[in-house]
């Protein structure tokens, strides 16, 4: 039986870097992103958000949005106005992400997808 030889094109690949296009593409998708975010956002989670370092970041093919706090109080008023902040971000991109990340050497981070909203919705 003979065995058919399969050739590919290299065509047919992804580019292993991305192109400078490609970047600020993406770059421009994150920017307006977190524009939308913040603009969906009331008063009290602006305030939350201004005490934070945050940024929405699409690495690895996930959009997240990354809170990083700098104490516990924060983190703990961040983590109570999650399933609003989810439910904001859900209708902006229904499969993302949201981190959020207490001071350095403090814990953990708490990680939650926008499409798991359901389970968290207690806590709102």
């Amino acid at each position: 039986m003979a065995r058919k030889k399969y050739y590919s094109n290299g065509d047919d690949f992804h580019p292993m870097q991305p192109s400078s296009a490609d970047i600020i593409l993406r770059q421009q998708l994150e920017y307006s992103i977190s524009k939308y975010f913040y603009e969906g956002c009331d008063r009290t989670i602006q305030n939350l958000l201004s005490n934070c370092r945050w940024y929405v970041t699409t690495r690895a093919g996930v959009l997240t949005l990354v809170i990083e706090c700098p104490d516990q109080v924060t983190n703990w008023r961040i983590l109570q106005k999650i399933v609003p902040m989810g439910t904001i971000l859900n209708g902006i991109i229904d499969s993302a992400k949201i981190r959020v990340c207490p001071p350095e050497g403090e814990g953990l981070p708490f990680e939650m997808r926008v499409d798991e909203l359901s389970v968290y919705r207690d806590w709102a």
